[in-house]
């Protein structure tokens, strides 16, 4: 089996209350969600749900890429506790598989350029890699 590797940030919200959570952490989290989270994602679905959830750079361009994972929050923080293994410096590679959605922009030579347009890949199966903080 072919293993993709997608390294992530993941800050888990675990049992600290949230008013708790240094709101930085909280942000990263969202937008961690945000931009990588979509169990409903299909590869057809690209140019909206980027459009739509704003996954742009931080100069508001397009990115390069973006990669989608079909799975519910909870499956992906349980990497971090017990569906996990570490790999490399600080990260934790998942021990089952998850399917991927890669929406790679279809203006390599200038990926910032809008439009945003996107052409996807569906990957199946890949074990994937997240580097994540627990609060």
């Amino acid at each position: 089996m072919r293993a993709y590797f997608l390294c992530l940030l993941l800050a888990l919200l675990s049992a600290t209350v949230h008013s708790q959570v240094p709101a930085s952490v909280r942000d990263a989290y969202a937008k961690f969600r945000n931009q990588h989270v979509f169990p409903g994602m299909r590869q057809t679905s690209c140019n909206n749900v980027i459009r739509d959830r704003y996954i742009y750079t931080d100069n508001d361009e397009c990115k390069p890429y973006n990669t989608f994972i079909r799975a519910h929050q909870n499956v992906i923080n349980n990497i971090c506790k017990l569906a996990g293994e570490p790999y490399g410096r600080g990260l934790t590679k998942s021990i089952h598989p998850f399917d991927i959605v890669v929406c790679v922009h279809d203006d390599m030579r200038n990926p910032g350029r809008k439009p945003c347009r996107y052409t996807a890949r569906v990957k199946y199966a890949n074990r994937i890699a997240i580097a994540w903080k627990l609060v």
